[in-house]
């Protein structure tokens, strides 16, 4: 297989947004016949009508003849292992074939590219160490792929913080460390050096660990603004990113339309899967969610992904709230298995996923287990959902003063989240913190009017009413 040299990898500040929320996400390829992507058309044109202007894909004639993203990047491995074979010791094309290891790596979600960039970026940099920016983003990279926040930043310094690429990890890095402030300079240098697409979602998601909600919808609605016709998985993430927004301030018809939008960009975009399959358990449309898991898990073919973890929770919930308890502990037991495998094999297991999977489970080892993950999480890692779950560790232990303090520091975050809220009121309530408590759950109702019992038994929450 052969490819020319306009497929040489470009900086592609989107990337970085993989890295957010969900660890190590990735984009999935279009490896479909054009007929599914009309019928998915079809599909998503069913929302037209509750999907708002300014959200709506601008360059739909381009979608019919959108390249297969897989095979275009193994077009561009095979273009670098083929230079690489007349000279092996050519740093700068190592570098390359580093890159294009990492882009296959988001596209299928499978581990093993990830080992494949950073041993390539590895041999780049002892070919050439110096002046080789390009090995050393891919590094940057993988370390924030493994939590090693501080190895990212201090590689996307020796970069230097002229390049595009390296404040974007600088942003995405400070925004898991909880430096919000810092996340934020960041976000605006990025904005202010390149406002395009990438730029300003990431800006967005920046104001949204803020509170700042009407600045987030107006990022969003400029980010799509600026979007280019070769920007597919760009433009399919961005609204996946907003109809989860949407969702979490329970405007289900919009969040909806957003995300079968994403899919009339993409078919069979795992991220756009996830959230709507969650959006249908959280409404009680319990087959249609299991359906659309099902979607993510049928893709990949048989190989191991990054999504699979999320999608045998997710399953696992849906199992719970039909009432079948027994499918439901084999699909947590998998995901388990999972988890405690990707830990050990290559770095990539998220600590946090198996610490809310082991409290899901209740179980007084587990808990015991759980929180002592997110003691060590909480190390390298302070975001608001890592704060989240580990004050959910806290509370399973017993240890309500602990949990309340952590819940204080979430909300002064500024973050607008009612699932949290509501676990701030719960432990305030059991404290006996009564006027607290009531204040919480009253923002809970203002973030989302819609959050209720069921809305709380599909995020695993307690049982407090208010």
């Amino acid at each position: 297989m052969t490819a020319n040299k306009s497929q040489k990898p470009k900086s592609d500040l989107f990337w970085w947004l993989l890295l957010i929320g969900l660890p190590i996400v990735g984009i999935v390829a279009v490896n479909l016949l054009p007929n599914l992507r009309e019928i998915s058309g079809k599909i998503a044109n069913k929302s037209t009508a509750n999907l708002d202007a300014n959200y709506r894909y601008q360059f739909s004639e381009t979608l019919r003849n959108n390249p297969n993203q897989k095979e275009a990047i193994q077009q561009e491995i095979a273009f670098y292992q083929q230079r690489l074979a007349v000279d092996s010791k050519s740093g700068l094309n190592r570098a390359a074939l580093a890159s294009a290891y990492l882009k296959m790596a988001r596209v299928t979600g499978e581990g093993g590219w990830f080992l494949l960039a950073e041993q390539a970026a590895e041999r780049s940099i002892a070919l050439l160490p110096f002046d080789n920016k390009g090995a050393l983003l891919v590094l940057a990279r993988i370390a924030e792929a493994r939590h090693d926040f501080a190895t990212a930043l201090r590689l996307a310094k020796q970069v230097g913080f002229d390049n595009e690429d390296a404040i974007a990890l600088s942003v995405t890095s400070h925004l898991a460390t909880g430096k919000i402030g810092e996340a934020s300079i960041a976000a605006e240098a990025l904005v202010n050096r390149i406002p395009n697409l990438g730029s300003l979602t990431l800006r967005a998601l920046v104001r949204e660990s803020q509170g700042r909600d009407a600045e987030v919808l107006q990022d969003y609605r400029q980010a799509m603004a600026a979007e280019e016709p070769g920007e597919i998985a760009g433009s399919a993430r961005v609204r996946s990113l907003l109809g989860r927004f949407y969702a979490r301030r329970g405007q289900f018809v919009q969040a909806k339309a957003l995300f079968l939008e994403a899919l009339r960009l993409v078919p069979r975009y795992p991220l756009a899967l996830i959230y709507l399959a969650d959006l249908e358990t959280r409404q009680g449309n319990y087959r249609e969610a299991e359906a659309n898991y099902s979607k993510v898990s049928a893709y990949s073919g048989g190989a191991a992904t990054v999504f699979d973890r999320l999608v045998d929770r997710g399953m696992a919930r849906v199992k719970e709230l039909q009432g079948d308890a027994r499918s439901s502990g084999r699909l947590r037991d998998k995901a388990e298995a999972g988890l405690r495998q990707e830990q050990v094999s290559g770095g990539f297991g998220h600590r946090r996923d198996l610490a809310s999977l082991l409290l899901e489970k209740g179980r007084s080892q587990d808990v015991a287990e759980a929180l002592l993950l997110m003691q060590e999480e909480v190390k390298i890692r302070r975001d608001a959902v890592t704060l989240d779950i580990y004050a959910w560790a806290l509370s399973s232990a017993g240890e309500w003063q602990k949990a309340d303090r952590v819940m204080v520091e979430i909300v002064r975050s500024g973050i607008r989240d009612a699932g949290m809220f509501y676990r701030a009121g719960a432990i305030a309530k059991t404290l006996g913190k009564d006027a607290e408590s009531r204040a919480y759950f009253q923002k809970v109702k203002e973030i989302d009017p819609s959050f209720d019992s069921r809305s709380r038994q599909a995020l695993g929450l307690g049982s407090y009413e208010f």
